[in-house]
């Protein structure tokens, strides 16, 4: 196969070194991702935009879209033997594929609908994805397995749904962006070094919890809130868009932090947003693009979850911004 009949996403992938069984499994994700995006175009016309009427292992209300988009992704992941099991928001359980090759080092985590409660509004929302690669192949994998490859995750991407449909994916070594291109149905390279500015101005979390933060966030935002008259000398403004890919894309656009954090009140104390599939594939973007990740205090990236749904509280964006928090935590 020559250059001249490569898709843009495979010959980025190629540029950075990605194994030939990583670019075929990234693929064949981001094709799940085309027919999701044919999924939540037609919601409304196909009247599948509101709730399902069951809950799923995390305790939320699941919209039709929530199931309809991890079956998509399951289904296009199955003809993958390399791939040895998913993990998923939609699924209380390890799905371990019976189909997979023996030597299958692969396991593929995603949040298949991202923001989901935004759907009847006709919010953004996307799909997070992380892969992570075993130690050593097993016959019988199981989740102390995938608890034990968290740390080693070999790539990491998004898919907004808005606008554009656009993709954000790394291998460690940069981050780029490709846009899709509907009528090609394939992703076409937008940019091809995405960075983050480590100065910036923009804040998103969600203030409608500011009595149950921490005594440190809650005087980092009063700072940003105070402007040019407050300690930190310039006027911050405040983005929260209630799905975590449109407020993270953002720092890859105009820099700033993104906070999810542990909360003073019943079943929030690590926040909302899961590691696996959600807080960890975003803080290898965020790192790569030059940002920080935190999880309060601590590196992101050197966590070690205890479960395959384990909630954690988020920290992402510009290092000065992160820095900001993070001296105050530690004041």
């Amino acid at each position: 196969m020559n250059a001249s009949s490569l898709n843009d996403l495979t010959l980025w992938l190629q540029s950075q070194s990605a194994s030939t069984e990583l670019i075929t499994i990234i693929g064949g994700f981001v094709a799940s991702c085309i027919h999701i995006d044919d999924a939540v175009q037609t919601a409304a016309l196909n009247g599948t935009n509101g709730s399902s009427g069951t809950i799923n292992v995390q305790g939320e209300e699941q919209k039709e879209l929530d199931i309809l988009t991890h079956d998509i992704v399951v289904k296009y992941l199955d003809e993958f033997n390399q791939i040895a099991a998913l993990v998923s928001e939609e699924s209380e359980h390890l799905i371990v594929k019976p189909t997979a090759d023996k030597d299958a080092k692969f396991v593929i985590c995603f949040d298949p609908l991202d923001g989901s409660s935004n759907i009847e509004t006709n919010g953004v929302i996307g799909t997070i994805f992380s892969i992570l690669e075993l130690d050593q192949p097993k016959d019988k994998i199981d989740t102390d397995d995938v608890l034990a490859a968290a740390n080693n995750q070999v790539a990491a991407g998004y898919v907004i749904y808005g606008p554009a449909t656009i993709l954000v994916v790394s291998t460690g070594k940069s981050v780029a962006s490709f846009v899709l291109d509907k009528q090609n149905r394939r992703f076409v390279a937008e940019k091809t070094e995405l960075s983050i500015v480590p100065v910036a101005a923009e804040y998103a979390i969600n203030t409608a919890y500011t009595r149950f933060w921490e005594p440190a966030l809650a005087t980092y935002v009063e700072q940003c809130n105070l402007g040019k008259n407050g300690p930190r000398k310039k006027d911050c403004g405040m983005r929260w868009m209630g799905a975590m890919v449109s407020d993270v894309h953002r720092l890859f656009i105009r820099g700033g932090i993104f906070i999810y954090p542990g909360m003073d009140r019943p079943g929030a104390e690590n926040g909302k947003l899961r590691f696996l599939y959600e807080a960890n594939p975003m803080a290898m973007l965020v790192e790569v693009a030059g940002g920080k990740a935190l999880t309060r205090t601590k590196r992101m990236l050197q966590h070690v979850p205890d479960n395959i749904h384990q909630r954690v509280p988020v920290v992402l964006g510009s290092c000065e911004e992160v820095d900001e928090l993070l001296a105050l935590y530690s004041s």
